[in-house]
C-alpha cells in the first residue's frame, strides 16, 4: 500500500503512515482467518416485490375490469328500442309525459325506450363508450349515479315543466357520463399539461348529443343541460380520485 501524502510503502494492516503520520483509513482492514484483508461484501440492493396476484392478472399487468352495469345499461336500451319496434310495447305505456303524479315511474322506462333508431343509436353509443371508461376508472356506483341523475332525473324535471310533451331515451345520461369522463382531461388543458383522450372528438360527440332533440323532439333539451350539470359536478370530484 502506497502513502498519498509521502509515498512511501506501508503496510496495508495500519490505519496511519509510520513516516508521516497521515491518515490512511478510518479504521483497520477486516481480516479473515488466514489473516488476509477480507474483501469487500458488494451492497446488495433490495429486489422490488409484487403483492400477490389475483385472479385472472398477468405478472406485471393489472386485470382489466368488465363494464357490466355499462353492458346491462346498453342492453337494457336495445330490449326497450327493439319491443317498440316489434309493437310488443306502445309509447303511451312506457313514454313520460305529465309530470311525477301521473304515473312517475315511465321517468324509469323512458330512459330505456327509442322510437327513432338514429337517436337510440347515438344515445347508446355514448353511454357503451364513455360508460365503459368511466366503470373502468372508477367502478360501477358513479357509473349507476351518472346515468340515474343525468338521464332519469332529466326526464323527470322535463316533465315537470313540459306537461304536454313525451319524453323518451336517455340522451341526458349520454352527456353525463362524457363530460364527467372528459373532466380530468378539461382540467390537464386548462394547465397546459398532456391529456390521454381525444377532447376534439369528444366535443363533437357531446355536440351532436346535446343537438339530438332536433332530429327526435322525443329527446329533452331540459334533459341534455341536466345531464351535461350532473356530469360536471360529479365529474369533479371523481377526477381527485384515484381509479379503483
Amino acid at each position: 500500500m502506497i502513502c498519498k501524502n509521502c509515498g512511501s510503502e506501508v503496510s496495508p494492516y495500519i490505519t496511519e503512515c509510520p513516516y508521516c503520520g497521515n491518515r490512511l483509513r478510518k479504521r483497520a482492514p477486516k481480516l479473515d482467518r488466514h489473516g488476509r484483508v477480507a474483501e469487500r461484501e458488494p451492497r446488495r440492493i433490495p429486489t422490488p416485490s409484487l403483492p400477490r396476484l389475483r385472479r385472472g392478472e398477468i405478472p406485471g399487468i393489472r386485470a382489466e375490469s368488465h363494464p357490466y352495469l355499462t353492458i346491462a345499461l346498453v342492453l337494457g336500451g336495445l330490449v326497450g328500442c327493439l319491443l317498440w319496434r316489434t309493437g310488443a310495447i306502445s309509447l303511451v305505456q312506457v313514454a313520460a309525459s305529465g309530470g311525477l303524479q301521473h304515473r312517475g315511474w315511465r321517468v324509469l322506462t323512458a330512459s330505456f325506450t327509442y322510437n327513432n333508431t338514429g337517436y337510440a343509436f347515438v344515445a347508446l353509443t355514448a353511454i357503451a363508450v364513455f360508460g365503459t371508461l368511466l366503470e373502468r376508472r372508477h367502478g360501477p356506483l358513479p357509473v349507476l349515479a351518472l346515468f340515474l341523475l343525468g338521464g332519469v332525473g332529466g326526464i323527470a324535471l322535463a316533465t315537470q315543466v313540459q306537461h304536454d310533451s313525451i319524453f323518451l331515451g336517455a340522451n341526458g345520461a349520454a352527456l353525463a357520463l362524457l363530460t364527467a369522463w372528459a373532466i380530468p382531461d378539461l382540467r390537464a388543458l386548462a394547465r397546459h399539461r398532456d391529456y390521454d383522450g381525444d377532447l376534439l372528438g369528444t366535443a363533437v360527440f357531446a355536440g351532436v348529443i346535446a343537438l339530438m332533440p332536433l332530429a327526435a323532439p322525443e329527446a329533452s333539451w331540459i334533459a341534455a343541460g341536466v345531464g351535461a350539470a350532473v356530469g360536471l359536478l360529479v365529474g369533479y370530484p371523481l377526477a381527485r380520485l384515484r381509479p379503483s
